[in-house]
């Protein structure tokens, strides 16, 4: 029984790290299209903070995009709202749309 007790309280406790990890990873970030490199797949982003990557302080910085159709959809000057990951590759925007 003590077992049992311990083995789903270690469960439940995993199930909210990665819970944590999920909703932390899914944080928008407000900010600014300044470049896009379509032929790299890249895009350069001003924003402010980004808790969910660890930057406290608002930054101007290039990332990697997952789906190159994205760039398509943006233009620079565009506001959007994204989010993104710090991939194997670099830092990486998972989802962008336009702000209003």
């Amino acid at each position: 029984m003590n077992r049992m007790i311990r083995m789903t309280g270690a469960a439940m406790f995993a199930l909210t790290l990665s819970l944590g990890a999920a909703a932390a990873q899914g944080a928008a970030i407000d900010g600014e299209v300044k470049k896009i490199d379509e032929s790299a797949g890249k895009i350069t982003l001003k924003h402010g903070p980004a808790k969910s990557l660890g930057m406290d302080e608002p930054m101007t910085m290039v990332y990697r995009v997952k789906d190159a159709a994205m760039l398509k959809q943006v233009k620079v000057g565009d506001k959007v709202r994204f989010e993104a990951e710090n991939a194997d590759a670099g830092y990486t925007v998972t989802k962008m749309q336009k702000s209003k």
